[in-house]
């Protein structure tokens, strides 16, 4: 599967550390999006060789980079315009993995606007294989450019 070319004029996010694929719907309080987890990619290798599963710290990853995406929407529609500065992690809180996601496996990811407060997004998450669910997990994010970061187009 090929990377929507939305997605890489919306986020600084690139391969291989790049985890959405599509976006699939969008609403003024949320985004929907799917990934593919490839057999092939790197980690793989290393995260139990013979028994490979999905990491779960990149499974949150895609839940940021979703949100990553529904916040510069919004920015645009606001007259923003991406690119400047990067998304940035607030805080991460009650995350709670239910199933595993194994190669091959398509996800759907689905991010909520819940409050905003000075520049940060406070969001919830949830990763979907199906009908079963994978994780949850509440976050805040902002999208600043870090003091002493020089950033350069791609």
């Amino acid at each position: 599967m090929t990377v929507d070319p939305r997605i890489l004029q919306l986020i600084p996010h690139r391969p291989p550390f790049l985890f959405v694929d599509e976006i699939v719907s969008e609403s003024v309080d949320g985004l929907i999006a799917r990934r593919t987890w490839r057999a092939e990619e790197d980690f793989y290798k290393g995260h139990y060789p013979n028994a490979p599963i999905t990491p779960g710290v990149l499974l949150c990853e895609s839940v940021f980079q979703t949100a990553a995406i529904f916040i510069a929407k919004q920015a645009m529609a606001a007259g923003g315009k991406p690119g400047e500065g990067v998304p940035l992690l607030a805080k991460i809180s009650d995350v709670r993995f239910r199933n595993p996601v194994y190669p091959g496996d398509c996800v759907t990811i689905e991010v909520k606007k819940k409050d905003s407060l000075a520049g940060f997004v406070m969001m919830s998450g949830t990763v979907k294989n199906g009908d079963k669910r994978i994780l949850t997990v509440d976050f805040s994010v902002a999208w600043k450019t870090p003091e002493g970061q020089q950033t350069t187009p791609a």
